[in-house]
Order: C-alpha cells, then sequence, then structure tokens
C-alpha cells in the first residue's frame, strides 16, 4: 500500500496553502473577533473565490456540481482545511452538511435532490442533522424517543432534539425519528425524514450554550423541538426503518473526515509550538527550545501526528476498497486515537505559550474550548475501544450472552 501523496494531491495542497495563507487566516482573525454571524459578509466573499480555485465542495462527484476527489484524496485536503476553524466552511466541506449531502446523493429521490441537495451543494442554503436527544443516552443510538407517524400522506414528527449542529439558519433537517416502534430488531426502527426548518410545529429552542460560547448561524449547537411538524410521506430518505443503516453509511466516511481536520488542527498546534519554543527567550539567549522537557513534548507530538494520519489514511483506503462495514474497527480505532492525539498535542501547544496560550491571540484556546468534545461526538471513546475490543476478544473465541 503506498500512501504518498500523487502529483494532483500535492497540486490541491498547495494550491490550499497559497488560498489559506492569502484568504482564510486573515479573515480567521476577523471571525475570531467579531463572531461567525457578523462576519457573514466576509465569508460569503471568501466562499465566492474559494469556488474560483475548482475546489469548492470537492468531495461531491463533479456530475452533482463537485471536483470529484476520493476519500483519501479529500483526506488529504480536509487537513489542509483544518489548519483553521474556518477552512471548512469556505470550501463549503463542512459538517453537518457533507455528510447530509452524503445521505442525499445515495438515498435521495430526484424530488428530494432537486429540492434539497443542489442548493445545498452550491452553498444557497446550510442543513442541520437532528438525532441526538437530552432524555436518552446518546451512546445508544438506538433508543430514541422522536416519533414520526404515518397520518394519511403525511409524517408527524414529535420530539426533542439537542445538539443539532447548525440548526441556526438551516434550511432543513434531516430527522432521525421511530417510524416503526414494533420493529423486531432495535436496529430497524428508526427512519429518516427530511424536515424543512420552515415546517410549523418546527422549534429552534435556541443555541446550547458550549464552553462558554452559545456561537450563531453555522457555529453553533441546536436544540430543537418538533411539535406536530408535519411533512409529506415523500420526505422519507431511503426505506422505512432504514435509519440506524443510512447513519452508519453517513459517519463512517464522516469519521475519515473529522479526523483528518483533526490532524490539520495538530500541525497548526505543533507550528505554533515550534515557533514559540524557538524563538521566545527565557533570558537572552536561551530560548525555550533548549528545555529538554520542551524538547519531549515537540518530538512526541511529531510522532504521534505522524502515526494518526497514517492510521487515517489506512481506514480511508480500507473504506473505499472493501466498504464501510469491512473498515468499522478501523474507523473506530482512528475515532479514538485522533481524538486523543489532538487533546495531547494541544495541551502540549498552550503548556508551552503559558500565559499567551489560553488567550485569544492565537487559535489554540478556541480549539481547546471547541475540540474537547472530539472524544464525544460520533460516538464517544470508551463505545469505540469497546467495540474494537468485543471484536478482538470474538475472534480469540470469547462468547458474550445475549
Amino acid at each position: 500500500m503506498d500512501f504518498s501523496p500523487t502529483p494532483r494531491v500535492e497540486g490541491i495542497r498547495s494550491t490550499l496553502r497559497d488560498f489559506m495563507a492569502r484568504e482564510v487566516l486573515p479573515l480567521e482573525r476577523e471571525v475570531a473577533a467579531t463572531g461567525f454571524k457578523e462576519s457573514l459578509a466576509a465569508l460569503k466573499q471568501a466562499r465566492a473565490r474559494a469556488k474560483e480555485t475548482g475546489l469548492w465542495a470537492a468531495y461531491i462527484p463533479e456530475a452533482h456540481g463537485g471536483t470529484g476527489l476520493s476519500l483519501t484524496e479529500f483526506a488529504h485536503m480536509s487537513e489542509e482545511l483544518g489548519k483553521s476553524p474556518i477552512g471548512h466552511y469556505v470550501f463549503n466541506c463542512q459538517a453537518p452538511d457533507v455528510g447530509n449531502i452524503e445521505i442525499l446523493m445515495e438515498y435521495g429521490t430526484e424530488e428530494q435532490k432537486a429540492r434539497f441537495l443542489e442548493p445545498l451543494v452550491k452553498g444557497e442554503t446550510r442543513s442541520c442533522f437532528t438525532m441526538t436527544e437530552p432524555e436518552f443516552a446518546g451512546s445508544n443510538p438506538v433508543w430514541l424517543g422522536t416519533t414520526a407517524v404515518q397520518e394519511g400522506d403525511e409524517w408527524v414528527v414529535r420530539g426533542h432534539k439537542w445538539f443539532s449542529s447548525s440548526a441556526d439558519g438551516a434550511a432543513f433537517a434531516i430527522c432521525m425519528a421511530v417510524t416503526e416502534p414494533d420493529a423486531a430488531e432495535p436496529h430497524q426502527r428508526a427512519s429518516m425524514i427530511i424536515v424543512p426548518t420552515n415546517t410549523p410545529g418546527f422549534e429552534l429552542i435556541g443555541n446550547l450554550s458550549v464552553m462558554g460560547h452559545r456561537g450563531g448561524d453555522w457555529a453553533s449547537h441546536g436544540e430543537v423541538a418538533y411539535h406536530g411538524a408535519r411533512v409529506p410521506l415523500a420526505n422519507l430518505l431511503g426505506g422505512r426503518g432504514m435509519g440506524f443503516a443510512i447513519a452508519q453509511m453517513r459517519l463512517g466516511p464522516g469519521r475519515i473526515h473529522h479526523c483528518m481536520r483533526w490532524i490539520g488542527i495538530c500541525e497548526r498546534a505543533f507550528d505554533i509550538m515550534c515557533r514559540h519554543a524557538a524563538t521566545r527567550e527565557l533570558s537572552p539567549g536561551r530560548p525555550l527550545g533548549m528545555k529538554q522537557l520542551v524538547q519531549g513534548w515537540i518530538a512526541e507530538s511529531r510522532a504521534e501526528i505522524n502515526a494518526a494520519r497514517l492510521m487515517v489514511l489506512h481506514a480511508a483506503w480500507r473504506i473505499e476498497k472493501e466498504g464501510v462495514y469491512a473498515a468499522r474497527e478501523d474507523i473506530s480505532l482512528i475515532k479514538f486515537t485522533v481524538a486523543r492525539t489532538l487533546q495531547r498535542v494541544l495541551d502540549r501547544a498552550i503548556q508551552t505559550l503559558g500565559g499567551l496560550g489560553v488567550t485569544d491571540d492565537t487559535p489554540l484556546a478556541f480549539w481547546w474550548a471547541h475540540e474537547r468534545a472530539a472524544r464525544i461526538y460520533d460516538g464517544a471513546d470508551e463505545v469505540h475501544v469497546e467495540a474494537v475490543a468485543r471484536r478482538i476478544l470474538k475472534s480469540y473465541g470469547m462468547k458474550v450472552a445475549k
């Protein structure tokens, strides 16, 4: 297996590095100072210039308006974009839209694609994904209280969701709701249904305060209520009872996107740490980098980032060659390994910078607050660790009573 970047990938990385330095990093400071919502006009201009690079929505097939990068190629792109909190948004590669686009491409009807997919790819609208519920353990995705009951030619949706990222300003939600309560298998009880956010009965209760910040527009985590929201039966995605299967399809490649974004964050944090260690003097002629402990942080971070990147690229390669189901162990491994690597690298970088590290003069404090959740969302570390261990022990003959 050869994971060295192809000439195409090298060209993509070069284009992105130039664009990020010229357009994104200066804008990043404005967004940090004024807020995401207040910077939408400038972000819109940056997005227009991003389209000119030919890498707009690059993970999407050309037939749907994208560049048609493979999962492995986009993994490299995601790392570059991850070096800024707004990188993915500027190129229309941001969650949750990327996952919803993948669902609509795979399971959407022609009518659904025309109404919901095309504007999303063009960047004219945004979307959200409502699955997690405050009343039920998020680590058990088949245990849901939200229901969608068929009444005539409509679904009537009732329930309560939270951590619905980017619900603020979204044009529609993809809702995970129980439609088959009597199904024998728990994994076959829920379905996915498209609910436009202007539907009567859809309520954005508000944005959750996360680590002291509520955010706004795309940079937010919404709490949503469905008060008998009625949508046509035609808004069903896939088939009845396919919600969990579709979610697994969505989350597999999505974890590649997240993990490479985290590696991009690690690389930016590593660069900030090393520059500070090399130039910050403790006394005349004695840079901070002379400290053996700091040298250890730098060496350990470099090794962990490199190892994490290879793990993710290997998982992406397996997904492309063998499918999400065959690569499920690799997906679990990268999820908790890279999330933990991210936390360690950020912690070392902040410690190296001292007081500067907890200010907003660098993005380190932002990432420390907003990326702690990396070990929780898309499956908590403990869930993935347990899943991997069970598969390994099963291969050794361990039997678990049902």
